[in-house]
């Protein structure tokens, strides 16, 4: 008797254990501009902590597949906001443009690290900023369908199209 209950407590630690090396946290799992992007790097080591285990709770077999970052619905292979119907619009996208930000005048492309690509369109003034690295951007549906690209720090909107 002794021996099948010690033999049934081995087994629960090696489940457990099991579970515990299959689960992939959140650091592991996201590149780091996609953890910047989502403000988890603002969490303090317990709070993030308390999230894994959060999920790890919800998803005892690890997360699924979908919820995986290349395939989540904000990643530009699945987000079709901007590229389909003006009505698809859940939210407005935040992200950060790649590399070295001056402005924009017409025709100048956005490549954000989401993978998200966009131009802006019509006729614009130019606008001009010294060079920065890497900015937040809020992209938001306008009037009639058309989308509007605003950078952290600044009250000026452009009216863009999605490329890519």
């Amino acid at each position: 008797m002794l021996n099948r209950l010690l033999l049934s407590l081995l087994c629960l630690f090696l489940a457990a254990s099991a579970q515990a090396a299959s689960f992939s946290s959140l650091e592991e799992r996201m590149s780091d501009s996609e953890f910047r992007a989502s403000g988890l790097d603002r969490l303090s080591q317990q709070e993030l902590a308390q999230l894994n285990q959060w999920l790890r709770q919800q998803w005892p077999d690890g997360l699924p597949s979908a919820a995986a970052p290349s395939s989540q619905p904000g990643s530009a292979a699945q987000d079709t906001r901007g590229l389909s119907s003006p009505g698809e619009a859940s939210g407005p996208i935040v992200s950060r443009i790649e590399g070295t930000f001056t402005g924009w005048r017409t025709g100048t492309v956005f490549r954000l690290e989401n993978g998200m690509v966009w131009e802006t369109v019509g006729s614009i003034h130019p606008f001009s900023v010294s060079a920065m690295e890497n900015p937040s951007v809020t992209i938001s549906t306008a009037f009639m369908g058309s989308w509007l690209l605003k950078v952290d720090g600044f009250n000026t909107p452009v009216r863009v199209r999605r490329v890519r």
